[in-house]
């Protein structure tokens, strides 16, 4: 029983630095793509930056320029790299 103890401690560790913050993060994700509204400068994973035109179910029509609209997954749109962009109107 007393050798079960160094194992239980290292997957509690585990579950400390690395399954819980990844929980959160991914929570995050999942209420920022609930709030996405039409009007929003949003980044994608890849790199794209682009206002929000249309929101379909699992699709999201990105204007990138004044005659160029794309369509994306909603799930390619990053929190992270929307966030950087936060306080910059990137598009004019």
């Amino acid at each position: 029983m007393l050798n079960l103890l160094p194992l239980l401690a290292i997957f509690f560790i585990m579950y400390i630095f690395m399954l819980r913050p990844q929980m959160k993060k991914q929570k995050e994700q999942t209420s920022f793509l609930g709030a996405v509204k039409k009007g929003d400068q949003v980044a994608t994973g890849s790199g794209l930056i682009g206002r929000v035109n249309k929101l379909e179910d699992d699709i999201v029509e990105l204007q990138l320029d004044s005659k160029t609209f794309i369509k994306v997954l909603k799930n390619a749109i990053s929190k992270e790299a929307t966030d950087s962009l936060k306080n910059r109107n990137i598009l004019e």
